[in-house]
């Protein structure tokens, strides 16, 4: 297996931007990302936090390469839960193949998202890191 990295560390400052555009106005990304959501119910919803696992350096956003989740990464919508109903069952046993391959390596599911595992015991689990990226 081989697995493709979307995100995984998180400036506090990337998750602070996050939250300043989830409070604009800008609509632009609405029918790719949360077509059936309102932008202010993104935080509500669980879809995005004000403090993210990402900034704690013990949180990924992965998938397995060449396998069909039956919904893009970044998804917001009940579509991206890992055990969704509405997904295919060839869909659904690869959401579960990723979930036990991650869960067997320490790390535990978010059940929003088929895509967002952090580690079972975090080295920092209340510290959110902001040193950038370069």
């Amino acid at each position: 297996l081989t697995l493709r990295i979307f995100d995984c560390y998180r400036p506090q400052r990337a998750v602070d931007h996050f939250v300043r555009w989830a409070a604009s106005g800008d609509q632009r990304t609405k029918a790719d990302y949360f077509p059936n959501i309102e932008k202010s119910r993104l935080f509500a919803e669980g879809y995005i936090a004000e403090r993210s696992g990402h900034s704690r350096g013990s949180t990924v956003d992965l998938t397995i390469e060449g396998l069909d989740m039956g919904g893009p990464f970044d998804f917001f919508d009940p579509l991206s839960n890992t055990a969704d109903p509405r997904v295919g069952v060839p869909q659904h046993a690869n959401r579960l193949l990723l979930k036990l391959v991650m869960e067997k390596h320490g790390f535990r599911a978010y059940a929003l998202e088929w895509w967002h595992f952090t580690l079972a015991e975090e080295p920092y689990p209340e510290t959110y890191f902001d040193k950038p990226v370069k």
